[in-house]
């Protein structure tokens, strides 16, 4: 084998690569933005999830991507490890579907489809023609690298090669086989890719089946490769569906004897004489055998996992608990996670006020040391957040998606504000106790009443954004406990000033007072900047 026929293997090859890859970014830029919907409807019904992962990646065509999906969501708090488990099942099945279309051989109309596709890719006026365009090219491009890859001045030239026939004996052993599938596919980085490759030796002959199955169970081994890698440092959850996805896979090490026996070869080859249709249907066995094995397991699989790699303890709480920067999702996944530890901060923010207003009203300083521990947390997660969107914004993401991260910045803003107010009003209540002023009970009764709308302010704000949804009736009456919060404040100004005339308040505590309602009048402003950004028809965030 001459240096030329490497050339032309490598560069058919190299085809066969870009395609797959570029046809996989294809569709997942095409069905990426209805990822959300449908694992936000996943039930914890593990059959379900099992036939989403097979919808998911039959799709997206790379069970890797979709695991990596997966993780993104775990790390969102939008699916347990459990529901996981069933989606990663069904994605290893969903993956024999490239298998199956290079076993049809449609190479014939690859060139046709490399016509069709540059042309919606590069005159296309709509992006999403764009990128069915690049879908189209990519799957032209990959037929025509196999095609190229599998003639007879690349990989045909391997049938004559004495050197390859020696080391085709010599692999004729599990061991050996399966560790040159493991490798095979480590380096391709794609088990699709790596059955592909397979496909076209069988075709040509190159590979006998019986080798071929040690292959194949070796490039299933290897498959976990990628995932292990993009686990590497990442949160708990993550780690644990990568193992999830190498015990799936290292399961088809049970199917090892098939190879040497005798009845199952027979009736393969019977079952076609083309050796990359052959391939393609022990791969599907395989693979639909394993899943009808786990599927029951699932909650067994879990506990395995959890026991591999066990909780972290004693961990700071300055990181994130949703967003991980070591798997890198699409940018559907990252807003999950965005909005996940934008909602954690905001049920921090919420218990500060509500902790701070009700210690005041006990006369109390119970949760002193949980407010400000709370408040160091908030400006944390603001600063992080933030740090974290503005390295997302870099991204090439829709417009959509682009303006929510926008309105996204601002809502961070806002709950960082209210933060800081339950911290003044936490000092405030300091200052009344360390100077041991009285407060009248109308006086109490006025700010509690300011601070339980406050309160129902923010909780239906925040509901609003999370929910991405706030309808006009809802705005207005928004708008209406925030004017009633305006109210009550203006009048229980009112009332302090006439019980300094009628000398039953002390200026000092009058100050502080006054001082108080301002914190409290402004966390409903802030509440209700909030709920404006959940308007999807405001293009511009009002802003106290």
């Amino acid at each position: 084998m001459g240096i030329t026929n490497i050339i032309n293997l490598l560069g058919g090859l190299g085809l066969f690569l870009f395609g797959m890859n570029y046809m996989s970014k294809g569709l997942s830029a095409v069905a990426g933005n209805k990822m959300k919907d449908l694992l936000e409807k996943l039930t914890r019904n593990r059959f379900k999830g099992f036939l989403l992962g097979v919808m998911v990646t039959a799709v997206i065509q790379s069970s890797s991507a979709t695991t990596v999906m997966v993780m993104g969501f775990l790390n969102a708090g939008i699916m347990d490890l459990a529901q996981a488990t069933g989606v990663i099942i069904g994605a290893n099945l969903g993956t024999t579907v490239t298998a199956v279309l290079i076993a049809i051989d449609v190479s014939a109309i690859a060139p046709l489809c490399i016509i069709i596709g540059a042309a919606l890719n590069l005159f296309g006026k709509k992006q999403k023609q764009r990128y069915i365009g690049q879908i189209i090219l990519g799957f032209g491009i990959l037929f025509f690298g196999l095609k190229y890859m599998s003639g007879d001045d690349a990989m045909g030239v391997l049938k004559t090669s004495a050197a390859f026939q020696n080391l085709i004996a010599s692999a004729n052993n599990p061991v050996l086989g399966i560790l040159i599938g493991i490798v095979m596919c480590a380096i391709l980085q794609s088990s699709s890719a790596s059955i592909g490759v397979l496909q076209v030796l069988a075709l040509g002959g190159i590979v006998p089946l019986n080798l071929a199955v040690y292959l194949i169970i070796g490039i299933e081994i290897g498959s976990s490769t990628p995932l292990f890698l993009s686990s590497i440092g990442a949160k708990t959850n993550a780690k644990r569906a990568a193992w999830i996805y190498f015990i799936f896979n290292s399961f088809t090490l049970v199917f090892t004897p098939l190879a040497s026996f005798d009845p199952f070869i027979n009736t393969v080859k019977n079952f076609s004489d083309k050796g990359s249709v052959q391939v393609a249907a022990v791969h599907i066995m395989f693979k639909f055998a394993t899943a009808i094995i786990l599927l029951p397991l699932v909650k067994y699989i879990v506990k395995l996992t959890e026991l591999i790699v066990k909780s972290k303890e004693h961990e700071s709480s300055f990181r994130f608990t949703y967003i991980d920067k070591k798997i890198d999702t699409n940018p559907t996944i990252t807003v999950l996670q965005i909005t996940s530890e934008v909602e954690r901060m905001a049920k921090l923010v919420r218990r500060n006020l509500v902790i701070a207003c009700e210690d005041f009203l006990a006369g109390t300083m119970e949760h002193e040391r949980e407010i400000k521990d709370n408040e160091d947390l908030i400006n944390w997660l603001n600063h992080n957040i933030s740090d974290f969107m503005v390295t997302v914004s870099s991204h090439h993401m829709s417009g959509d998606t682009s303006e929510y991260i926008g309105k996204l910045f601002h809502v961070i803003t806002d709950l960082e504000r209210i933060g800081d107010h339950a911290l003044n009003i936490l000092e405030k209540h300091e200052t009344i106790l360390n100077e041991r002023m009285d407060f009248s009970d109308d006086a109490k009764k006025e700010i509690e009443q300011i601070y339980l709308k406050s309160l129902e302010l923010f909780d239906r704000s925040v509901g609003a954004f999370i929910n991405e949804h706030l309808s006009d009736d809802e705005e207005h009456e928004l708008h209406f406990i925030e004017d009633t919060i305006d109210s009550l404040t203006l009048q229980a100004q009112d009332n302090h000033v006439q019980r300094l005339r009628d000398k039953k308040c002390h200026t000092s505590s009058g100050v502080v007072f006054t001082k108080f309602l301002q914190d409290l009048e402004r966390v409903g402003d802030h509440s209700y900047n909030i709920a404006w950004a959940a308007r999807k028809d405001k293009n511009l965030i009002r802003q106290i």
